[in-house]
């Protein structure tokens, strides 16, 4: 006999997905719950029983984009090679994890905007940034200690890493056709690593 399907799981993506594509046509301000009810063709009941908000639903996207980044780039602090060849594997992985996304980077970008004025999703972000650093920060003091790098703040240098794939990604944004995302990024690392260089 085969395992029974979980409903919950397939009711929570129901749910998402329907929000996603509220949250495209009319943005976050704009958007209700009712459109995701709509949307989503399930009861208003039902939405509620899994997501009290909009910006639960809110914060919940952003957790699922933010962990399917995340599963691939951990496993980079314990591999073999220098500290430049993994950071350089690091930036490679986050943008072969972002290419499924790009679709919704606008979207994205309506996030950041959107965590001004509202705490808990700031917070989401908040801690997708520090997760983010936190990831860079021990490559870095392993080129550091073994001599690779200069003596710099290890968690400053993650913090500019960081800056360099997300505001590369945000020019993209602005103006595909002037930004060549693979060609940008993979001169902003190279640039970053010379600097970083003994």
């Amino acid at each position: 006999m085969s395992p029974r399907p979980d409903v919950s799981a397939e009711r929570k993506k129901q749910i998402l997905d329907a929000a996603m594509i509220v949250f495209s046509r009319k943005g976050f301000h704009q958007a209700r719950m009712d459109d995701i009810v709509r949307q989503s063709g399930l009861s208003k009941g039902t939405i509620y029983w899994y997501f009290s908000s909009k910006n639960e639903i809110i914060t919940t996207i952003l957790g699922d984009l933010f962990e399917r980044e995340f599963s691939n780039l951990r496993e980079i602090q314990n591999e073999e090679g220098s500290a430049s060849e993994r950071l350089l594997k690091f930036m490679r992985i986050s943008l072969t994890d972002l290419m499924p996304m790009l679709k919704h980077m606008p979207l994205t970008y309506e996030f950041y905007a959107f965590a001004l004025r509202e705490e808990t999703v700031r917070n989401t972000l908040k801690e997708y940034f520090r997760s983010y650093v936190a990831l860079l920060i021990p490559i870095i003091q392993q080129g550091i200690d073994s001599g690779e790098f200069r003596a710099i703040n290890a968690g400053e240098a993650a913090i500019v890493a960081g800056a360099i794939i997300e505001g590369t990604i945000l020019l993209w944004v602005y103006d595909s056709e002037t930004v060549d995302l693979d060609r940008c990024m993979e001169m902003g690392f190279q640039l970053f690593l010379n600097g970083l260089k003994a």
